[in-house]
């Protein structure tokens, strides 16, 4: 049996700017990404159905006997055991979502969400789903919780040797091999902290759980990780994280609080870069949504910055609260910029002018090459088609 994870039409849109460049299920929320989540629960081969310009990149992988999962759907046990009940042609749902569908080999070229010829089978119990940006970093501390829970299951832990390291809760703590920690404070009292394999914990960082460093990444000396947040792989963290995810490849290596935010991978915020996450009157953040091409109220008092892959502010840039930054955007200078900035666009609250495709790409070769990734044919298609999709927000 395979799994492919497919992209709800309606999420993938409201999940924007990250899903420009990803499917949904390579969205990182927890330690880990939503399709590894789902391989962990299943030990099946986990793959993506998603638009047509990124399913190179993430191929869709068939048998004789398929399982579609909605992407945004949160794995757990209950769920899984309902999705491996359905008969061929019968599609799991819950309040007019469609769940999980299972289809046989040559159906799978046809499938769609919204075919009315799926027997359909009601699931009463409760169902997770990431339906919005700010899912990702709400639900980020309960499925740190669970990643860590699947993810150290059965295993030793590498322990933290560092004499002059302090620990609190080390039963909540899981370090992979390789990791270096040196003079350290880690809290693991109040949720679990998983340190990757090959991440580093410098002097005078102060950690508190739950909190996730995931392979290859930094937390810069005298880093605060106030909790509820996600450091994704090869990526390099300072000054004050709280309740925020990095999904990878990304730095926050400097002074400046990032708070309630989501930074997609491939970005970089300056020195003293700030992000405002609760407005003055205490009000609900409203946040920009691409499916109602405005803006949206979050439900929240607490929300910053959500930033797509590729973008990069300067030093000192502030960011209000429930900002949203495109993909590939370069913002800098003094003052607050809009709340809401396009994919490619270039400058700050003096104003945007638009940025060109050829030095994006030329950037993002750059940056990339830094961590020994190739800019390839396909990244750079991929690119060319979120300049294209996002061209009707140049208005500038």
């Amino acid at each position: 049996m395979h799994i492919i994870l497919f992209d709800d039409p309606t999420f993938r849109i409201n999940l924007l700017p990250f899903t420009y460049t990803r499917p949904v299920g390579a969205i990182r929320v927890g330690i880990v990404t939503l399709q590894e989540k789902w391989a962990k629960q299943t030990l099946l081969p986990v793959s993506f159905y998603t638009e047509a310009y990124l399913q190179k990149k993430y191929p869709m992988q068939m048998g004789s006997e398929n399982v579609f999962i909605n992407a945004s759907l949160l794995p757990n046990a209950t769920v899984w055991k309902a999705i491996q009940g359905l008969q061929p042609g019968e599609a799991l749902k819950k309040e007019g979502v469609m769940l999980a569908a299972r289809v046989h080999g040559e159906a799978v070229k046809s499938f769609d969400v919204a075919d009315v010829k799926w027997r359909e089978v009601a699931y009463a119990e409760e169902a997770e789903l990431i339906r919005d940006p700010w899912d990702i970093f709400s639900k980020n501390a309960a499925q740190i919780r669970y990643d860590f829970a699947q993810l150290t299951q059965g295993r030793k832990s590498a322990g933290v040797n560092d004499r002059y390291t302090m620990v609190y809760g080390e039963e909540n703590i899981f370090v992979e091999e390789g990791a270096d920690i040196k003079a350290a404070v880690l809290n693991a009292s109040e949720g679990p902290i998983y340190i990757g394999k090959n991440a580093q914990v410098q002097e005078g960082a102060l950690i508190k759980g739950p909190f996730a460093l995931c392979e290859g990444s930094v937390v810069n000396m005298g880093g605060k990780m106030r909790g509820d947040t996600t450091v994704g792989p090869y990526s390099k963290v300072g000054g004050e994280i709280s309740n925020s995810v990095i999904f990878g490849y990304s730095n926050k290596g400097h002074d400046g609080f990032l708070g309630n935010s989501v930074i997609g991978e491939w970005c970089n915020l300056g020195a003293d870069t700030n992000t405002s996450n609760l407005k003055n009157n205490y009000a609900n953040v409203k946040l920009w949504s691409y499916s109602k091409k405005g803006f949206k109220d979050t439900g929240l008092q607490f929300c910053g910055l959500m930033m797509g892959d590729h973008s990069k502010c300067g030093i000192n840039t502030m960011f209000n609260t429930g900002t949203v930054v495109g993909v590939s955007a370069n913002v800098f200078g003094d003052g607050f910029p809009r709340n809401f900035i396009p994919s490619f666009a270039w400058g700050g609250a003096a104003g945007f002018t638009g940025y060109q495709l050829k030095a994006a790409m030329e950037v993002a070769e750059r940056v990339m090459a830094r961590r020994k990734k190739m800019f390839d044919e396909t990244e750079q298609e991929i690119l060319s088609h979120v300049f294209e999709l996002s061209a009707e927000y140049r208005k500038f």
